[in-house]
């Protein structure tokens, strides 16, 4: 997702190395940091790819770059957001990344259609705590740090089907039960 996230924003505008940490960094909040040792192997990643020009910029002193996007880098670009992968579509952070520049892609069905998959993902019952195969709802957790785990996601997962929902042009279900009330398709889960 960190290549995603340069090749995103190098398509808004070409930016030295520190202002595309920057703005990563922001995108991606506390939960993720992007630290040097990630973030400038994959610069060297997608230069020597060919998906981005790093250029010389005199202005701003000596070792500073400015980096754009080359045209095979858009190619890319919108082909990871056209395909994302099943977890960028069911890990909340990466989905987000994916958002983030999802309107880049010109085809509005294009858009629609990975909006889909994360609908479906979300429509899906699931839990964090399971009795065997059954997802335990919150109501049935006791420990309160549990349940307040269960609350969480069961908020954030409601508001994002009803945007998804509204962004489709799609009705809700008459009776929301895609999802249990223990849904925890929300940024409580952290990937791995």
């Amino acid at each position: 997702m960190l290549e995603l996230a340069i090749l995103g924003f190098l398509a808004e505008a070409p930016l030295p190395g520190h202002e595309l940490r920057r703005r990563i960094s922001q995108l991606t909040g506390y939960t993720r940091p992007v630290s040097d040792g990630s973030l400038y192997p994959a610069i060297n990643r997608l230069t020597k790819a060919g998906l981005i020009e790093r250029r010389a910029d005199p202005a701003a002193g000596a070792a500073r770059y400015v980096l754009s996007l080359t045209a095979a880098g858009r190619a890319d670009m919108l082909q990871r957001l056209r395909k994302p992968a099943d977890h960028e579509i069911t890990d909340f952070t990466r989905f987000y990344i994916v958002l983030a520049f999802l309107s880049h892609l010109p085809d509005v069905a294009e858009r629609h259609a990975v909006l889909r998959r994360r609908l479906e993902f979300l429509e899906e019952p699931a839990s964090f705590f399971y009795d065997n195969e059954r997802p335990l709802r919150a109501e049935e957790i006791t420990d309160p740090y549990r349940r307040g785990m269960l609350l969480t996601a069961r908020a954030t997962s409601r508001a994002e089907r009803t945007w998804l929902r509204e962004t489709l042009g799609e009705e809700p279900p008459v009776f929301d039960t895609g999802c249990t009330d223990s849904d925890p398709h929300a940024p409580a889960a952290p990937a791995s």
